[in-house]
């Protein structure tokens, strides 16, 4: 058995059993894939995938575990590669992070700023994606580690590391009524107006919708959901809404014509986390970086969650 015949079958399979766009991901062509998946399947003894004519559309009982189990083999053979890395050159490589592009944009600039002045020759790329996102693009190995600011799903292979807490306000236009009250903000005065918030905002466990049916009052007329917080601003700024929003995520300055008013009262906080690989290698600069994002996020700290069962502290 070769490795790039494991590695061919593992890439059509996550490209979801289509060979053409698993030979473009592996700068190959269609009928090399075929054969080696065709030699693969022959010295196990067992079919991988379910074939119509020359389609593959569907994955065998026994394929699902052989490449399940490949996937495994070819992280850990890319963690090897890692060491070796770590060793011969400490100060370069790549770093790949997911996260929610309120992170990417409002959390993280002065820790990249930092990260690259120290760090020049890593290739750092910053990939936004949606929360319900991150855990997937962690375990299919398409990031070193995400960044989340809610829910993430739990599961076996992944560890999550709280960082800080952050709440929630929300964000009018100047010369909204609710900024005549002479009274902090209530759930009801949210209720009372059409609202643009986050897409995840009113899902089952989400602390926003716990709010609500906590209070027994009917959750807003959502007008318009989104994952990114300046799409949030620009509908409020048209008029579409009040909009609710992570606190910080507002800049006096840059968000001109804008007001914010506290809604932490009123919400649990939530806590950005990272998440990790059980059995993810992080070079040295991976773990400068966390720390750069929080201080908590030592080395020693790191490897303890990896490496054993965590009590998650949320005493930050």
């Amino acid at each position: 058995m070769k490795l790039q015949q494991l590695r061919y079958a593992v890439e059509v399979y996550r490209q979801n059993l289509n060979v053409s766009d698993a030979a473009d991901v592996l700068f190959t062509s269609q009928p090399g894939i075929s054969k080696q998946i065709r030699l693969l399947e022959e010295e196990l003894g067992v079919p991988l995938f379910v074939r119509h004519g020359k389609r593959m559309v569907a994955v065998t009982a026994p394929g699902k575990v052989v490449l399940e189990t490949g996937q495994r083999i070819l992280r850990e053979v890319q963690n090897i590669k890692k060491i070796g890395t770590e060793f011969a050159d400490q100060d370069s490589g790549s770093l790949t992070i997911a996260t929610t592009h309120t992170q990417a944009r409002y959390g993280l600039p002065r820790v990249v700023s930092a990260f690259v002045a120290r760090y020049p020759q890593v290739q750092l790329s910053i990939l936004p994606a949606s929360p319900s996102a991150l855990d997937k693009m962690v375990l299919e190995g398409e990031a070193d580690f995400a960044i989340g600011t809610e829910l993430v799903q739990e599961h076996e292979a992944l560890r999550k590391l709280s960082c800080y807490a952050w709440n929630r306000s929300v964000v009018v236009p100047e010369g909204h009524a609710l900024l005549d009250l002479a009274r902090p903000l209530q759930l009801a005065d949210i209720v009372a107006w059409p609202l643009v918030t986050y897409e995840f905002a009113f899902q089952k466990e989400a602390r926003i919708a716990r709010a609500f049916a906590q209070a027994q009052l009917e959750p807003p007329k959502v007008v318009l959901a989104s994952a990114d917080t300046d799409i949030i601003k620009t509908y409020v700024r048209l008029g579409l809404g009040i909009g609710l929003m992570a606190s910080m995520a507002y800049d006096a300055q840059a968000d001109e014509g804008l007001r914010l008013i506290s809604a932490e009262h009123l919400f649990e906080p939530s806590f950005s986390h990272i998440v990790l690989r059980q059995d993810a290698y992080l070079r040295g600069y991976a773990y400068a970086f966390l720390q750069l994002f929080s201080e908590r996020l030592t080395r020693e700290y790191i490897e303890a969650a990896l490496y054993a069962p965590l009590a998650e502290d949320f005493s930050i």
